[in-house]
């Protein structure tokens, strides 16, 4: 049952959160599950012309044949566990999307982290809706605007919060998790998409 819902106001951006769509015991049973079951991988790339581990431990998982690349890096979905389809179903009535795939990052600690980027890839057609859902560890989600960086907003996603970016929020907005020197928990983010 939702106890809150949130409509973050901002310009050119459809964007709703949850803090608390799972329940703090559903969200430890589905945190331990995936870290025990999802093939986590740490990707390399290159950075300058060297090679580099990315800041997190990562993977793909969806339907047959919906393959997804960024930064260089070609994904193949391994096939969903039934952690991931529960989660799916759960998410899928508000999203009123049926996704497809989803890609999976662990932040180990603070030092894990994600780079400033928008989810606009070919693959992902012209208005994506994004379907965030965080387990473990609060971390900072900061969103800013592409063409006026003096345009700003963050969240703290919280333990079983599920984030949802849909119309042209990927157009105009790109978001990041930065690192942070705060003792952190470990924390697994889902990313569901629809791939075409």
């Amino acid at each position: 049952m939702l106890t809150k819902t949130l409509y973050i106001k901002m310009q050119n951006a459809e964007i709703t959160f949850h803090p608390d769509f799972f329940d703090p015991h559903e969200s430890d049973v589905l945190f331990e599950s995936l870290l025990d079951e999802i093939e986590w991988k740490q990707e390399k790339i290159k950075l300058y012309g060297k090679e580099m581990n990315m800041p997190r431990q990562m993977a793909w998982y969806g339907d047959r044949g919906k393959s997804y690349t960024f930064s260089r890096l070609r994904f193949t979905p391994k096939p969903w566990t039934s952690t991931l389809l529960y989660i799916k179903e759960k998410i899928e009535p508000l999203a009123e999307v049926s996704f497809n795939s989803v890609l999976l990052n662990l932040y180990r600690d603070g030092r894990d982290s994600m780079a400033w980027h928008s989810d606009a890839e070919p693959e992902l057609g012209k208005n994506p809706t994004i379907g965030s859902v965080s387990l473990g560890g609060t971390r900072k989600f900061k969103f800013r605007n592409q063409f006026d960086r003096s345009l700003k907003h963050e969240i703290e996603l919280t333990h079983g919060s599920f984030l949802l970016m849909a119309g042209e929020t990927q157009h105009f907005w790109q978001h990041e998790v930065p690192k942070t020197a705060k003792a952190v928990k470990p924390r697994i983010n889902l990313t569901f998409r629809a791939i075409l």
